[in-house]
């Protein structure tokens, strides 16, 4: 004869719960399910494992109460299959025995069984064993109520980042049309532009633009960071180095209504200025700022904190221009120094970010200033943008397709009347990669 249950064990329960009672026993079963109701449970009955699992299959259960001597199957059997059922909820199953040997315990355990009861069960113990149970299955209602919380705010998180990734393909064309031509002819001189994001938007930018019939202005920059910030601040500072003189910094009108150029290092000052009084960011950007003299093949520029310019001279003498110089927007009072150079027929000169000469191979090795120089020597009979490309694909096969940061250049060539047809050996860039070891691969496209 079992023990009267005492409802009030359960007082902490404050979910409604379905119990299945499976035992041969009617008698058993009745018994069994008049405590549970008054504990305020849901009670079904099932007089073989048959029957049980269509009820399984139907209603499934929060508890099973099964003996281990089931008619059909035995009640091993039926936990095994119970917990083979696809369900979306977990299941608590207790089996009934009068087995206390711990191999049978071993082996319902295995089967998928979560506790045991002897009988004749006692009301107080069995009350206790489902008080257990029940916490076990508030653990998994607060988890599946926390993962379908997870997936919708995956699901909203996904449809986010897609409109995201929308946003940012439609700023990498934007960022992309600032660079409104990326090749120029100005007397006998050749300006070619290359600009390579690392992700869909960067804070690299080049450019050039005439000041008047014999001065053309040239620029390359590269703001501190990545992403969103860096390219909306590269966007500002296209915005001041283009369009009519009445807006770009770089140009202004005399009194007579000539374009007139602005020194290089007044044109530094001036955006010095702006980031430190205007911008006020923790950004900076390195730049270089040339203004080429078409006639006669003088440069003035200054380099501020700048990767150095590469002159590369009609013989094949490469030469580094500038001693680094201080980034702009980091102290108020930098001092930017001028530079001079000229260029001859055959002479040109390359300027590119650091994103370049950082490339590194699977050793953690840089290009480096030398590694790119060496890329100029093999590829000497390249021009504008067969040369960007060639250098491109160099540094690439060097780090074996990996690339974390932005890369831009300007290329600026002066024409030689016995110069080289463009295409010609254009197989010659791989030499480079080839005298390094571990750099056979093919990189990634670009």
């Amino acid at each position: 004869m079992t023990e009267p249950a005492n409802p009030s064990s359960l007082s902490n329960q404050p979910f409604w719960r379905l119990i299945l009672l499976v035992d041969d026993s009617r008698a058993q079963r009745r018994a069994l399910a008049v405590q549970l109701r008054r504990a305020g449970y849901d009670v079904l009955e099932a007089a073989s494992t048959a029957e049980a699992m269509r009820i399984c299959s139907e209603r499934r259960p929060d508890f099973v109460i099964s003996d281990w001597m089931a008619p059909g199957r035995s009640g091993l059997e039926f936990c095994q299959n119970f917990r083979n059922m696809r369900q979306d909820r977990y299941g608590y199953f207790i089996l009934l025995t009068s087995r206390d040997d711990k191999r049978d315990v071993a082996e319902g355990l295995r089967a998928g069984a979560d506790d045991f009861l002897t009988k004749p069960v006692s009301g107080a113990e069995l009350l206790a064993r489902l008080s257990a149970g029940e916490r076990v299955l508030r653990m998994e209602d607060s988890l599946r109520s926390a993962n379908a919380q997870l997936k919708e705010t995956l699901s909203r998180l996904r449809e986010r980042e897609a409109a995201i990734d929308r946003d940012l393909r439609e700023a990498q064309r934007l960022q992309q049309s600032l660079v409104s031509e990326r090749n120029g002819r100005f007397g006998d001189f050749d300006i070619s532009l290359l600009m390579r994001p690392a992700g869909h938007i960067g804070g690299d930018l080049v450019g050039f633009f005439p000041i008047n019939a014999r001065r053309v202005g040239l620029f390359a920059l590269d703001v501190s960071g990545h992403g969103v910030a860096a390219a909306l601040l590269s966007a500002r500072l296209a915005a001041l180095l283009s369009g009519t003189a009445e807006h770009n910094i770089a140009v202004r009108v005399s009194k007579r209504g000539r374009h007139e150029a602005r020194s290089p290092a007044e044109i530094m000052r001036h955006l010095n200025r702006l980031m430190i009084d205007e911008v006020r960011t923790d950004a900076y950007f390195t730049m270089i700022y040339a203004d080429l003299d078409i006639s006669s093949g003088e440069v003035r520029l200054v380099q501020a904190g700048h990767p150095h310019p590469v002159v590369q001279r009609a013989d094949g003498r490469i030469e580094l221009i500038g001693d680094g110089g201080m980034p702009v927007g980091v102290f108020a009072e930098a001092h930017f120094e001028e530079i001079a150079l000229s260029l001859a027929e055959g002479d040109r000169m390359f300027i590119s970010s650091d994103g370049l000469t950082d490339s590194e191979n699977p050793r953690g090795e840089p290009l480096g200033t030398e590694g790119l120089q060496a890329i100029l020597r093999t590829n000497a009979v390249l021009r504008g943008n067969a040369l960007l490309e060639s250098i491109c694909w160099s540094a690439a096969n060097y780090a074996l397709g990996k690339r974390n940061d932005d890369i831009s250049a300007v290329l600026v060539e002066r024409g030689h009347p016995c110069r080289a047809n463009p295409t010609d050996n254009v197989t010659a860039f791989p030499a480079l990669v080839q005298q390094r070891p571990g750099n056979q691969d093919r990189p990634e496209d670009h």
